[in-house]
């Protein structure tokens, strides 16, 4: 007797945890699909953007100041 209630509630918490999460899964995804969703999510994919290309570039004028380095170095030739 003692088992079957066991099991009876074990199965009753596991049904409520699972239904909760769904419900909340399912909520969350609806709200990033409403306009104010959807305009968050592009302005921080927006955002992120800047950031990358300021890096990109930042990487980019040292890669060409180190290249340009060298290419005088190579051009100046061995100083006597």
């Amino acid at each position: 007797m003692f088992r079957r209630l066991f099991w009876l509630v074990m199965g009753a918490a596991f049904g409520f945890g699972i239904s909760f999460w769904l419900m909340r899964a399912v909520r969350d995804a609806a709200s990033r699909y409403t306009p104010a969703g959807a305009a968050e999510t592009l302005s921080a994919a927006l955002a992120q953007l800047g950031t990358d290309l300021r890096e990109a570039v930042a990487e980019g004028r040292a890669g060409m100041a180190e290249t340009e380095e060298r290419i005088r170095a190579e051009v100046a030739g061995p100083r006597r």
